[in-house]
């Protein structure tokens, strides 16, 4: 059976609406992001690394808006047959160098990014048998199999210049391909996006330029430049904001300091909505939280409620919700029939009697968190405060986020315990649930649980390859139940990234709900700023 999807959503990625009449002097977009930029699309998997791969490069879908999961993007329709997927391409598609888009650039940027296996490869791997280009606007992916989440992983599929990046290859172990262009997408880009690299510095700041040949163009209201800072201290950018020299904030402040950002009255608050959970990792696979009588104790043992009240901004603002799993209350897959978490301290003394470990001693806990997101360290000073008094010793570490990502390559070198915002990537859970919780899938920052169990295996496996979105429905409640026994993470609540912006701007997909996007950061599109007339 074939089905057709025509372009149905142009409307929703259109131009943000012109201010009909006014002039604009050339604008600046100034925001900051807690971790370090990542510029190539095929690794960037954290928030300000899908911000960019969003602004800078365009995907054959798109998240879509008002209850659709996934839009036209690149592509203006597709065909599905059985396991074959064709894609018509948009004949209007120019890369910043120039070079048409074409099905020689989708098929080129799939195979990087199975090449270099980072990223979000995982949302493909062993799932795309064969990617051809049919003619220069046609392109067919034929799958293995039932592939469910595939329309949605395609969100992440980042069209690259094949022709451009190339000429830009540098001697590597990718045979034909040397390097796959590593080194120079490691601070330049081959996009088509609304925006392009002018300067990526990972660790300091990256700036950006509007593409006047941009595809869906870009309203005169958006920024000319955005100006992206890394790593600021939250009095640094309490001090920026105050004095008009940032527009915008990241999600990651203290919540005293957005308060207080919040009460001026030159500046508005944003919010990200999206699959975010707070999740506090905890390492299956190291003593004492092999033992899963030990994870339970500290699920009980932790104080959701006051964990919420540190999210508190104002009174009807807040970053933070009760959760009851790994997925969240809007996604696909949530299981209402879970009971929210709750503190509960029998029941943590319980679970701890059970435990192999019976000593304080042998109940050593590291807790980790990233130094880039401040109001982290008061995550961990609560569970320390929640985990000691029923018989763990816990010692508190901040690391910055570039070292965090490489020690939980390893088990042994992962913490005990991480505090780490996770938001599912596409419009799909597997998304986020695959990547995190599968054991074949290799260790990043998303899986510090380093979970192996069978069972979750199994049904991570059935969900991707069951169409009955009833059935596939029912695979993933029975798969947050069962993660609800194995305890792999404390799920410590829903989190909304909240920003502070100031007067200067706006940015209608953080403020107004219909115009929300299916998926977490593709809201923050630079082209869709509104900058005040000057």
């Amino acid at each position: 059976m074939t089905r057709i999807r025509n372009a149905l959503a142009g409307a929703l990625l259109g131009p943000a609406l012109l201010f009909a009449g006014q002039a604009y002097a050339e604008t600046t977009f100034r925001l900051d992001a807690s971790a370090p930029g990542v510029a190539d699309p095929d690794k960037g998997i954290d928030y300000v690394g899908s911000v960019l791969a969003f602004n800078v490069y365009d995907a054959l879908v798109a998240p879509g808006q008002n209850g659709v999961p996934v839009a036209p993007h690149v592509a203006s329709k597709w065909e599905i047959s059985g396991n074959d997927y064709v894609f018509t391409l948009r004949p209007d598609v120019k890369f910043h160098s120039g070079n048409p888009l074409t099905a020689d650039d989708v098929v080129f940027s799939y195979k990087r990014l199975m090449a270099l296996g980072k990223g979000n490869s995982g949302l493909f791997a062993d799932r795309v048998k064969d990617v051809v280009a049919v003619d220069p606007h046609t392109v067919k992916f034929t799958l293995t199999g039932t592939y469910a989440p595939f329309l949605g992983a395609l969100v992440r599929l980042a069209i690259i210049d094949s022709k451009f990046l190339m000429s830009k290859k540098a001697d590597g172990k990718y045979g034909d391909m040397g390097d796959y262009g590593e080194a120079y997408l490691n601070d330049h880009d081959a996009g088509s996006g609304a925006y392009s690299i002018v300067s990526h510095v990972p660790e300091s700041e990256t700036n950006l330029a509007k593409f006047d040949g941009y595809f869906l163009g870009v309203g005169k209201s958006a920024p000319d430049k955005v100006r992206i800072r890394y790593g600021l201290q939250p009095a640094t950018v309490r001090e920026l904001v105050a004095s008009g020299q940032q527009d915008m904030t990241s999600q990651w402040l203290p919540p005293e300091v957005v308060r207080a950002l919040a009460e001026r009255n030159d500046t508005h608050l944003l919010s990200d909505r999206g699959s975010n959970i707070l999740f506090l990792h905890l390492n299956t696979a190291k003593a004492p939280l092999d033992d899963v009588n030990c994870r339970l104790a500290l699920t009980y043992a932790f104080d959701y409620a006051a964990a919420i009240k540190l999210a508190q901004i104002t009174d009807k603002v807040s970053t933070a919700s009760p959760a009851n799993g790994p997925i969240g209350k809007s996604e696909f897959g949530y299981n209402p029939s879970l009971p929210a978490y709750a503190q509960d301290a029998a029941k943590a003394k319980d679970y701890l009697a059970k435990c192999k470990y019976k000593t304080p001693d042998q109940r050593q806990l590291d807790i980790d968190w990233v130094t880039e997101v401040p109001a982290e360290e008061k995550l961990a000073l609560l569970m320390k405060a929640d985990f000691d008094p029923i018989g763990f010793q816990t010692a508190i570490k901040g690391t910055p986020w570039t070292l965090y990502t490489q020690q939980v390559s390893k088990p042994d070198s992962t913490p005990s315990v991480s505090i780490v915002y996770i938001n599912a990537p596409t419009p799909d859970p597997d998304s986020i649930l695959y990547n995190m919780y599968d054991s074949k899938v290799p260790a990043t920052w998303e899986s510090a649980s380093h979970l192996n169990d069978p069972e979750v295996d199994k049904l991570l496996d059935t969900g991707r390859s069951e169409n009955d979105m009833g059935k596939r429905k029912d695979i993933y409640q029975k798969l947050e139940a069962q993660l609800d026994a194995d305890a792999p993470a404390i799920f410590a609540s829903e989190a909304s990234g909240v920003f502070v912006g100031l007067n200067t701007f706006h940015l209608p997909p953080f403020e107004d709900d219909s115009k929300r996007f299916s998926a977490e950061e593709f809201g923050l599109q630079f082209r869709l700023v509104e900058m005040a007339a000057k």
